[in-house]
Parts: structure tokens; sequence; C-alpha cells
């Protein structure tokens, strides 16, 4: 396949740029002194796409026009605009399963350390004010008695639930509808789930459909002992709504992995106490992220080999 010719935007892992290199013909736009003039020079030849969140859509199709698949790193796509690959009959995959239960723990030691406020009590202890001061204050949430209401019951949200069920919470779940074969309580609107549980935990994708979901009626109705954590996409949350619900006490807290405009994130939020951050950590292990990079790599050669691939969108069927 080695006169097969891929396009690779970004850099990726070693684990997929040695096993692309030794399959393919790999074109890196980021090594280009002219990336524009690299597209006009092999963009003809390109038949796929290795990429980690760059980009995808008809300005770039229309310059790699015998493009077959895009392999994208990551289980969410929401950076690909599928509808612009389905006209120009581009497949379109990702690598999900194999992250699932390292984002799955992630959210679930995201959910403790807001609760707790752990992570501010180890600062007040690396800062000497156990010794200075005396201990933590005692923190005013708890995890017992919690109910969780997960926005997004996928692979991803039902490892969640899992976990939320070991630690005795109760579950309940708003996604675009009902599923079949999940017992937990299904609301046919993100307001109803809010009302119904003090713990919401955001594992949807980004994206049009769900920009801005959890807005000020979501937070007022979730109250004031409620806690926000989000592992999904920052687009999923209005920022700007958040940081005033949490600075006029409309919830309690927040834990967050993902932020509207990473890598930045708003000052505001890390003056607030009772907010966890994390820099977009869910599956950050090397373990998790060589299996993910293995899979942009099977997708490519599964699809050159044989006409299919390991793991299209759902879009794709």
């Amino acid at each position: 396949m080695s006169s097969i010719d891929i396009l690779m935007p970004r850099p990726m892992l070693p684990i997929v740029q040695e096993q692309l290199d030794a399959k393919f013909t790999v074109h890196r736009l980021y090594e280009a002194e002219n990336p524009e003039t690299l597209l006009q020079e092999v963009g003809d030849r390109i038949r796929g796409v290795a990429m980690s969140f760059a980009p995808v859509n008809k300005a770039l199709l229309d310059k790699i026009p015998n493009a077959e698949i895009v392999s994208s790193f990551g289980v969410g796509y929401d950076h690909v605009n599928v509808d612009d690959c389905i006209a120009a009959n581009v497949m379109v995959t990702h690598t999900p399963d194999v992250l699932t239960e390292e984002v799955a723990d992630t959210a679930f030691g995201l959910l403790l350390m807001t609760v707790r406020e752990l992570g501010q009590a180890e600062t007040w202890l690396r800062s000497g004010n156990w010794e200075n001061k005396g201990p933590f204050p005692l923190t005013g949430a708890t995890l017992q008695g919690r109910t969780m209401g997960i926005f997004g019951l996928g692979r991803i949200g039902k490892a969640i639930a899992r976990r939320a069920e070991a630690f005795g919470l109760d579950i309940h779940y708003h996604g675009r509808s009902r599923q079949d074969g999940v017992d937990y309580p299904y609301h046919a609107s993100l307001k109803d789930l809010a009302h119904a549980c003090d713990t919401l935990m955001i594992v949807a994708p980004g994206g049009v459909e769900t920009e801005h979901s959890v807005n000020t009626e979501v937070l007022e109705a979730l109250g004031p002992n409620g806690i926000v954590i989000n592992i999904g996409r920052g687009s999923v949350i209005d920022e700007a709504a958040l940081i005033e619900a949490l600075e006029q006490g409309t919830i309690y807290g927040a834990g967050l992995d993902v932020f509207e405009h990473e890598p930045r994130v708003p000052e505001a939020l890390l003056k607030l106490e009772r907010v966890t951050v994390l820099p977009h950590v869910g599956s950050a292990s090397q373990a998790t992220r060589n299996a993910m990079g293995q899979r942009v790599v099977d997708n490519l050669t599964s699809w050159f080999e044989t006409g299919k691939a390991v793991s299209p969108v759902p879009e794709m069927g």
C-alpha cells in the first residue's frame, strides 16, 4: 500500500506515524513551508486523511478530491463536517470503545474531587496551611445520597453509570430518545433531568445540536446543591451562564475537563473555590492513547485492504 498517499494535517503519536510511514506515503501538512502549495502539488493523489482535531470540511475536501476516508483520532468528531464528507463520498471513522473505561474513570475521579474538594485540600496541605492554620475546612457537599443525571448515555455514559451504581447513586438520563433495555428513568428534556437530580454528568458530544444545551434554565433547575461535571465537550455548556450560576450560588460547584475555547480557561472560573479543573485529560494515559492511535491505523489499513472501516462514525452506519 506504499503507493497510497495519506495526508496528515497535524502531528500524531509515534505509534501512528511509524506504522503509517511503513504502510503508506504520508504527506505531513504541518511540516510544509507552505501548506497550500503542498496541497496543490499532492492534493489529487491523497486518498486518506489521518488526523487529530484538525478541521475537515468542504474547503479541505475540495483540495483532495480523490480522498476516500478520514480516520480521526478520538471518539468525538465534531471537528469533522460529516455532511460534507457524505456529500463527497468520504468515509469518516473515529476511535470508540478503546477509551471508554479510561474516560469513565476520569469522570468519576473528577466527580469525587469536585464534591469533596480534594484538589483544594491538597493545595491547602502543600501551601503549609494545615500546619499553620489547622485542618482543611469541612466540605459542604457529600457524594452520599446524590442522584446523578447523565446527559449522553452512550458507551462512556453507561460505564460512568456502572461506577455510580457501585457508589450507591441513583441514575437518571437524557438523550435524543429513550433507550431500549435501559431501566434508568428517562427524561425527555435536559431541564427535566436537571429538576430530577442534583448531579449533572455531561457526556454529550459537541456540535450544533448540543451547543450551550446546559444554560441558565438548566442550571437553575439543578439547584443550589447541584454539581455539574463535564467530560464531554466544552461547547455543551454556556460557560458565561455557568460562571454566573457559580458566583451567585445557583449551583454548588463544577468539575470540568473540557472548555469552550481550549486551552484558554476563563479567569473567572479559576478564581471560584468550588470549581475543579483538568486540562482535557479524560483519555490521557499512554496505554489508552496508544490504543486510540492504533485504531486510526487499523481504520485506514482495513479500508484500503477490504473496503470496510473498523469503526465508522454512526452517520456512516
